[in-house]
């Protein structure tokens, strides 16, 4: 049984890296549709998918598909596909697993381009049987060039052309109008009800909707595609438990930003049940959220934490208005609220620019006597009961040379201020959102969801108002970047792949810290000056050639911690204390590892004083090698101040890596302390990168551990390294 699951999941990968790419217009819109497995019983899942696709208007031609009815709610009804007039553009497949195979050929045979499977009992079982079943359903898609979306789903919405396939009932009632967002998910009830109901419930207009299940043929990104694609789409919402193809999550991301619309993610599945067991510190902090949450920062992917922030992200993100840089401004009638979304935009790295001279002046002429206008601006009692005041006041911080973006705040119960701020956001030169943290007493039944549905921007709390300013930020910096030409990551000088690639061949299996760093030293790593003994004597030969102090290790590819087996001495000076440590160190690792092979003993030059860090590399299975750097020593896995990126890396992706880092500020130099060779660490992060993508297949995981970072000219030196062989 393990053989057949390894060929179904080899299968199934061969069809991950197929890459086929297909229109899928007719999918959302056929011209005709058959449903195989529908009936009359509003109960079963069938009947429901057929009422829901007649209720909601769907102008095309319908054929129910059943041996056991002549007619369904006034249709006629067949007993096969075969005897269907013309040929659908789309047939959904509700029927047992059994039979699911005999309707896809049935389906094949009259040239069918797309098939929904609704039915379960494949991959998603977790048996043997059902990932079988499911290589299967690939392999005939392949063979047969019918595009399927499932199993296991939930089908298709599409708001602008009237057309659903689904059991839903989000949708009962009279269909919601279309509107400019798309909805993603793998997770029927999660897209359908916690993301596209709600995101309806808050006034945003849905324009397509695709729960795609299983993916065994299409995928979810191949439906971000297209909503990418489609003019009626400028912001998708997308939830997933995961990827299956990096690289193509990539080509999405990069289409993303030249269409200038945004992708929101939401990947749940953060669980440490998601990790792996690794030999490397890298492996075991490298959790797989951590990866995911890499690539979509380094892609331009924004990602939420909950559903509610999906909808919220897409109340601002659906203008498409891009802030030319961070400094945003407020203004609003009350401190309190002043002082919190100050506080709020800080936290998000929101920038509260001063207010350029002219503007100060203007500010100071509407509120006499408050000296320096600050923002944001508290306009207190000024403002209330004048909307003049307030109205010219946003004017005029909305002229500002120094601001990028506005979030004026209302607390007004009376619907004319409302209105006067909805007109404001609506109109402003630069990208606004409306903050609105009141009622409206003379309008009860006017609401943010009034606002929302005519296009407004409002929001009723500062926290999701400047979650979004700051998602509308960075993606505009993306967007920006890939007009200007985003930098292309390029090989170093001084990178000798092949003399690396013999040194690590000719190891064999387990390489050990000395071989490690040879290869690092053919990619242009410097690395510690070094020795290998095999007696004590020659320990005190090589330790006098390389100065006064040394460390002493285990030289063995049977230890690759050799701190846990306390088989490393540092600092040593002296001939006797030398010759003691290196029995002390062989004692050691024989204790640890009675059976270890052991090449004998590493004298080491001790590196200089400098910063610890740590440098590697893990191989994920969906994004290929990942690069690593964080906090180094034996920190790296109790601070889990560690940034990564998916290789190959650019210069200004490597920086970006550093700046993520909490610990940043400890190598631009604190409290009298030198900085460190920042550029030195920046090039070996390139490095690293490429050493990664070019040995993907032979190596699984890598350390530098520690990396010791020196003053600002004088580089840095690789104390430690470890691979591990994939």
């Amino acid at each position: 049984m393990a053989t057949n699951a390894s060929r179904a999941d080899k299968t199934l990968n061969d069809a991950v890296s197929a890459g086929i790419e297909t229109d899928l217009s007719r999918l959302f819109a056929p011209r005709a549709v058959a449903l195989v497995g529908a009936t009359d019983h509003p109960t079963s899942f069938g009947g429901r998918v057929f009422r829901q696709m007649l209720n909601f208007g769907y102008p095309g031609k319908i054929y129910p598909v059943n041996p056991r009815a002549r007619e369904i709610h006034g249709l006629a009804c067949y007993s096969n596909l075969k005897d269907v007039p013309e040929t659908p553009d789309h047939v959904g497949i509700i029927v047992s697993t059994e039979r699911v195979f005999d309707i896809l050929n049935d389906c094949a045979g009259r040239g069918v381009p797309f098939a929904t499977v609704y039915s379960s009992g494949f991959a998603e079982t977790g048996t043997d049987e059902g990932r079988e079943r499911q290589a299967k359903l690939v392999a005939f898609a392949r063979a047969s060039g019918m595009r399927i979306m499932g199993p296991n789903c939930n089908g298709v919405i599409n708001f602008v052309d009237a057309f659903a396939m689904t059991s839903t009932g989000a949708i009962s009632g009279p269909r919601r109008p279309a509107g400019n967002v798309g909805v993603v998910s793998q997770s029927g009830g999660l897209g359908q009800i916690n993301i596209m109901w709600r995101a309806q419930e808050a006034g945003l207009g849905i324009s397509y909707e695709a729960s795609c299940g299983n993916e065994a043929d299409l995928d979810t990104l191949d439906f971000v595609r297209f909503m990418l694609r489609s003019d009626t789409t400028d912001v998708v919402l997308l939830a997933v438990e995961g990827i299956k193809d990096g690289a193509k999550l990539k080509d999405v991301a990069r289409e993303a930003a030249e269409r200038e619309k945004p992708i929101v993610v939401l990947k749940f599945g953060r669980s440490e049940a998601g990790s792996r067991a690794a030999a490397s510190h890298t492996g075991a902090v490298a959790g797989a959220d951590d990866i995911y949450d890499a690539a979509f920062r380094q892609y331009g992917l924004i990602r939420v934490n909950e559903c509610n922030e999906l909808y919220e992200m897409a109340i601002f993100l659906r203008k498409r208005r891009w802030p030319k840089g961070r400094r945003a401004a407020s203004v609003a009638a009350t401190g309190g609220n002043i002082v919190q979304i100050a506080d709020v935009g800080t936290s998000l790295g929101i920038s509260w620019a001063d207010y350029a001279p002219e503007t100060q002046a203007a500010l100071g002429a509407l509120m006499p006597g408050y000296g320096k206008v600050l923002n944001p601006t508290d306009m207190t009692s000024l403002a209330t009961g004048d909307s003049a005041v307030f109205r010219r006041a946003l004017n005029t911080i909305a002229g500002d040379p120094n601001i990028d973006m506005m979030s004026p705040i209302f607390a007004s119960i009376a619907r004319k201020d409302i209105e006067l701020g909805a007109e404001f956001v609506s109109q402003c030169e630069k990208p606004a959102a409306m903050l609105w943290v009141g009622g409206c007493t003379d309008a009860p039944a006017f609401s943010a969801k009034n606002l929302v549905e005519s296009g407004v921007p409002v929001y009723r709390d500062a926290l999701p108002c400047l979650r979004a300013a700051r998602a509308a930020m960075d993606f505009g910096e993306l967007v920006a970047a890939h007009k200007a030409g985003t930098p292309v990551p390029v090989r170093p000088a001084g990178v000798d792949m092949q003399a690396a690639r013999a040194k690590l061949h000719a190891a064999g299996g387990r390489l050990t810290e000395r071989e490690a760093k040879q290869l690092l030293g053919d990619y242009g790593f410097p690395i510690t000056r070094e020795r290998l003994a095999t007696s004590p004597d020659q320990a005190v030969v090589h330790a006098r050639e390389l100065g006064a102090r040394v460390a002493l290790k285990i030289d063995s590819a049977d230890i690759q911690h050799k701190t846990e087996a306390g088989a490393v001495r540092l600092g040593l000076q002296g001939d006797q204390a030398v010759r003691q440590g290196y029995m002390d160190v062989i004692s050691a690792a024989q204790r640890h590892a009675p059976h270890a092979r052991i090449n004998g003993v590493l004298v080491q030059e001790m590196a200089p004083h400098g910063i610890e860090m740590m440098l590697g590399i893990v191989r994920d299975p969906v994004f290929g090698p990942v690069v690593a750097v964080g906090l180094g020593g034996i920190y790296v896995e109790v601070l889990r101040d560690i940034s990564y990126r998916i290789a190959p890396v650019a210069y200004d992706q490597a920086e970006a890596m550093l700046r993520e880092l909490r610990g940043f500020k400890l190598l631009e130099g604190v409290r009298g302390t030198a900085p460190r060779d920042i550029d030195s660490v920046l090039d070996l992060i390139v490095r690293l990168s490429w050493f990664a993508g070019d040995f993907r297949d032979e190596v699984a995981e890598m350390d530098i551990n520690p990396l010791v970072v020196l003053e600002r000219g004088s580089g840095a030196r690789v104390v430690d390294a470890l691979i591990v062989r994939a």
